[in-house]
Parts: structure tokens; sequence; C-alpha cells
């Protein structure tokens, strides 16, 4: 009776690990299908937003960075005379 009884919780603990397992996969799948479809959703939106002739840059390399923040702190200086008329 004793040995049944310890077998019986022995199965019932592993088979609610296994479901714990299962579910937890198939939320995280679930989760993951929802995200992409919400991150497909955005990108759409963002390509009808988006004029056909606009300019996207994703990146700017640091070299380039570096040599518009150099260009923007002197500069040159340009001799002007004022005109009236």
């Amino acid at each position: 009776m004793v040995k049944f009884l310890v077998i019986l919780l022995g199965v019932g603990w592993l088979l609610g690990q296994l479901i714990r397992y299962f579910i937890r996969s198939k939320l995280a799948k679930f989760a993951k299908q929802v995200n992409e479809a919400a991150m497909e959703q955005q990108r759409a939106q963002q390509r009808a937003s988006r004029p056909k002739d606009a300019v996207n840059v994703d990146f700017i390399p640091k070299e380039e960075l570096e040599k518009r923040k150099k260009n923007i702190e002197g500069g040159e200086y340009v001799d002007y005379e004022e005109v009236k008329e």
C-alpha cells in the first residue's frame, strides 16, 4: 500500500513537471509568433507611411560621425561684405 502511494505520488509529480514544461514551451513559441507578427505589421506601417523617394539611413560609421563632429566644432572663416540696396 505504501509502495503504491509512493509510486502514485512520483508519477503525479513527474506528469506535473512534464505538463509544466510543455505548456512553457508552447507559450514561448506562441509569444515568439505574436512578436514576429507585430514586428512585421510595424514594418509594413513604416513602409506605407514613408514617401516613395525618401532616403533611409540605418547606419553611419563611427569615422563619419567623428568627421562630422570635427567639422561642426571649428569650421572655416568666410569673409563677407554687407551689401546695401
